[in-house]
């Protein structure tokens, strides 16, 4: 007795298939590239009228923090806390938000789980 397929998987779905998975390949090669790219991207942000600025990688690394003398006061360490971890999550922010418009950019606007 001859096996018989469902409808839609016939010798010539599986060119469509290999096309599709080639596609899929390339589309997830150049997403690999770019988030290499993106994770090598310097981001920077300022907080308190450029009192603190924090620059971050698009891996989120710390990789420059500079903090003008007239906002170190010794009476106001918490206020000079404040400012760092505002001008970092800034930096962050900057950094994910141009990770997902690039990816986005490349994929169509596809959600794509894992890749990114």
């Amino acid at each position: 007795m001859k096996a018989r397929l469902p409808d839609g998987f016939s010798g010539k779905g599986q060119g469509n298939m290999q096309n599709m998975l080639k596609q899929a390949k390339k589309l997830q090669d150049e997403m690999a590239a770019l988030q290499e790219e993106l994770d090598k991207r310097e981001y920077s942000a300022s907080v308190g009228g450029g009192a603190v600025t924090a620059t971050v990688t698009g891996k989120h690394i710390v990789t420059a923090l500079e903090i003008k003398h007239e906002v170190v006061d010794p009476d106001d360490v918490e206020m000079l806390s404040d400012l760092v971890m505002a001008a970092v999550n800034e930096a962050i922010r900057k950094a994910d938000k141009s990770t997902q418009a690039e990816m986005a950019r490349i994929s169509g606007g596809l959600s794509l789980p894992g890749l990114f």
